[in-house]
């Protein structure tokens, strides 16, 4: 029953930390924005690469991308507060039937990895050149989202018999 408890309060505790950082982004919309907006526009990249002709610069699209980075942020965070709620429901239940109740959390970490690692790292890292950036580059903590996420979803693949015994 630990081990289950484990998970179920993992993915609750990573769920709270995906709802606050939507939210941050949603009651603080300016902070972040500018982020995107800079990350985008590749104005902080090495003057001389040569991959500024990928640049965004328009504000419609610079809105529309960090948008996106919310819905999905919010999604993530939904998905993996239902995954928590369902193996809570589920802690007594047969080993096959909590694996099931935690489809919802691995679909919501993995949703998490694609933004953090699909988005930030190889789409704001390399395609928009943000590892050149001193000051607009967030390589760092995308990585550290990326940990988190991928080694909650190694808990969560491991197996659970010890209520089938």
């Amino acid at each position: 029953m630990s081990t289950r408890l484990s998970k179920i309060l993992l993915t609750a505790t990573i769920a709270l930390w995906l709802a606050l950082v939507a939210f941050g982004n949603i009651t603080d919309y300016g902070s972040n924005l500018v982020f995107v907006q800079h990350v985008l526009a590749m104005d902080s990249i090495f003057p001389d690469a040569g991959i500024h002709y990928r640049a965004i610069h328009a504000p419609l699209l610079q809105h529309a991308a960090y948008v996106l980075i919310i819905a999905v942020e919010t999604l993530a965070a939904v998905l993996c507060g239902a995954g928590a709620w369902r193996m809570w429901r589920a802690r007594r239940a047969p080993a096959a039937t909590f694996r099931r109740a935690g489809r919802l959390a691995v679909a919501g970490l993995t949703v998490g990895v694609l933004l953090w690692l699909g988005g930030f790292m190889a789409i704001g890292g390399e395609w928009f050149g943000m590892w050149m950036s001193t000051q607009w580059n967030g390589l760092a903590s995308a990585f550290r989202f990326v940990v988190v996420l991928l080694a909650a979803l190694i808990c969560l693949g491991q197996r659970d018999d010890e209520l089938d015994d």
